[in-house]
């Protein structure tokens, strides 16, 4: 889903930025992102490529970052980063990427934007190869709905859940390995292919 003006302003903020760089990253690379380095990462929902900057210090070998928006496209493009590719994509169907593509798949909380969460999940399944990596942070529903109310960003409705998503990540193909879960807050998992 694209996003509001006030929420794509929010999401290209200082704010958002540090929250990236201070809590999602240092957990992220805690989790096994550290270990990237000549490896294929696919980040869903790059926006404005905040993540692949902070992820092309880890060294991959290439690194595609997808967003459903093309105004984070253009943002993103301009960072041109080494080795690195931005397309313009829905995370529930990436025609643009072939099966088993990728060694880790990186989602910093972009997953409770979209309506078919799962089929989004299936599709990182798709991307992976096998032992691949999948790290995924997420806000919890009860904060969404907290933010909705305050900042009327407009989530979906219904559907996306923490529990929800630990059941994703621990079925078809893909084990959970790890999780760090503040309750009603927000979740960080590693699942494996």
């Amino acid at each position: 889903m694209r996003l509001s003006e006030a929420e794509f302003d929010a999401m290209n903020s200082r704010t958002r930025r540090a929250f990236q760089r201070y809590v999602e990253w240092p957990v992220f690379k805690w989790m096994g992102l550290k270990n990237c380095c000549g490896k294929d990462v696919i980040e869903i929902g790059c926006g404005s490529g905040y993540g692949g900057w902070l992820i092309s210090a880890l060294g991959p070998r290439s690194y595609v970052g997808l967003d459903v928006m093309p105004e984070q496209i253009a943002i993103a493009a301009r960072r041109d980063l080494p080795n690195a590719r931005f397309l313009i994509a829905d995370a529930t169907r990436v025609t643009a990427l072939d099966d088993a593509c990728a060694d880790v798949v990186v989602i910093f909380g972009i997953l409770h934007h979209v309506e078919a969460w799962p089929q989004a999940v299936a599709e990182c399944r798709r991307l992976l190869r096998s032992g691949g990596v999948l790290l995924v942070e997420e806000p919890d529903a009860a904060v969404l709905r907290g933010w909705d109310r305050v900042f009327r960003w407009d989530h979906p409705r219904q559907g996306f859940s923490l529990a929800g998503l630990e059941r994703e990540l621990n079925s078809d193909g893909l084990k959970l390995e790890a999780r760090l879960k503040l309750p009603g807050v927000f979740g960080m998992y590693r699942a494996r292919r």
